[in-house]
């Protein structure tokens, strides 16, 4: 078989649903903290695929943890992962809205975002925590998921998940009134737009979230010109029913760095009664009106390399999970599987665009993204891998996962080609 146990020691092992490999696909970066919920890892690791060398990149101090790390696309590798706050106490634990972006290399944590919470606010600072750091595919800047410290103390309703990026615009460095306020190194705010109510019936959400960055160099538009820069992520709208609906929105973003620190008709920094908002000439357009995306498996919108596609998870009429696309210029979804089962897992794509890895039936697929056939990598088990994150390696020949081994989570990778026996 061609399925490789990575970890053995007794603790757990979390891979991220993307970007956990080095560009030269030889380590896969990883945090150590339990499975669930609980968010107590202390330090931030990789592992050697060929070797199983073990390296802490990273340990936090002063109480704060440490978890959900990603790798940029480039070498060196630059991590970059979520901070809980140092110092904790009863008043600022860690939480969705206390919670920032860090960069370490070299074994120091540098912020990523920068935090002002006192009026009056700071364009370019966030004003609570950031969540799952996604490096753009040039590694030039990230995406996030953000929750708001401002509207959580005013009303928990208001403190609505959105989808926020770091441009390289200039660090920020806010007047200090709070000291919970730090500086941060890249420029931040928000993409996405979120109304505490949403009209049924509309285009109008109340969440954003589980987002990726369109294409490695955006997407070609309809007239043939290129957007170079976009994201696509997953928004909750209210049928006319008032049922959640989860579906496909996309945002199209400017190309000029200045043009990020441009507000629009709200402040980009938001104020005591708003939250941040996205900057001028930024709109979100809805690109599914199906049924909605599925709620479980957890899993994040994924573009395919070239931008044409955007991947995600669907019922069919049937009520099995399948593999779908839609295009960022919008029309009619496309079903890729039609299994007899449903998809187990979040996925990704393979570098060439050719191919989607995930887990069904037990086991680890490799999906062909035109045909939709299905090759098993590994054999059906009697405990399916996790399905958190199945990852492609940069070169394409391997894919990382886990699988739960005497009470732990270890990692483990497969060769990208090859079937497994039934």
């Amino acid at each position: 078989m061609s399925e490789k146990q990575i970890t053995f020691a007794a603790r757990q092992h979390q891979l991220t649903n993307i970007n956990v490999w080095t560009a030269d696909s030889q380590w896969l970066a990883f945090d150590v903290r339990p499975s669930g919920a609980s968010f107590t890892s202390q330090t931030i690791e990789r592992v050697n695929v060929m070797t199983g060398e073990v390296e802490v990149l990273y340990q936090a101090q002063h109480g704060a943890h440490v978890g959900v790390v990603t790798v940029s696309p480039d070498m060196p590798p630059r991590y970059v992962c979520i901070h809980g706050p140092e110092h904790p106490d009863a008043r600022w634990q860690y939480d969705f809205h206390h919670r920032r972006g860090v960069i370490v290399q070299n074994a120091t944590a540098i912020n990523l975002d920068a935090c002002d919470i006192t009026p009056p606010f700071t364009p370019g600072a966030l004003r609570g925590g950031s969540h799952v750091h996604v490096f753009s595919p040039d590694g030039s800047r990230l995406s996030f998921t953000y929750n708001d410290h401002v509207m959580h103390e005013r009303d928990t309703r208001l403190d609505l998940r959105n989808v926020g990026i770091a441009v390289p615009l200039r660090a920020v460095t806010p007047v200090k009134q709070h000291p919970r306020e730090y500086d941060g190194s890249y420029f931040c705010l928000l993409v996405s737009e979120t109304h505490p109510a949403p009209q049924p019936g509309s285009d109008q959400i109340n969440r954003a979230y589980e987002e990726c960055w369109i294409g490695n160099r955006g997407y070609q538009k309809p007239d043939g010109r290129w957007q170079r820069w976009a994201i696509a992520f997953i928004g909750d709208t209210l049928t006319a029913e008032g049922e959640k609906r989860p579906e496909v929105f996309v945002v199209d973003l400017p190309e000029a760095l200045d043009d990020y620190a441009r507000a629009g008709a709200s402040p980009l920094e938001g104020s005591s009664q708003q939250l941040p908002a996205p900057p001028a000439g930024v709109r979100q357009r809805r690109l599914t009106y199906g049924r909605g995306l599925a709620l479980q498996p957890r899993h994040w919108l994924r573009s395919a390399p070239d931008g044409s596609q955007i991947a995600f998870l669907m019922a069919d009429e049937g009520g099995v999970i399948q593999l779908w696309t839609v295009s960022p210029n919008g029309g009619e979804p496309r079903q890729v599987t039609r299994l007899g089962s449903s998809i187990q897992s979040a996925f990704s794509w393979h570098p060439d665009g050719q191919a989607i890895a995930f887990i069904c039936d037990n086991s680890v697929m490799r999906c062909d993204a035109e045909s939709g056939e299905c090759q098993r990598l590994t054999r059906r088990t009697d405990d399916a891998p996790s399905g958190d994150a199945v990852v492609w390696s940069p070169d394409g020949t391997q894919i990382a996962y886990m699988r739960e081994v005497e009470g732990w989570r270890q990692l483990f990778t497969v060769a990208a080609e090859g079937a497994a026996e039934a």
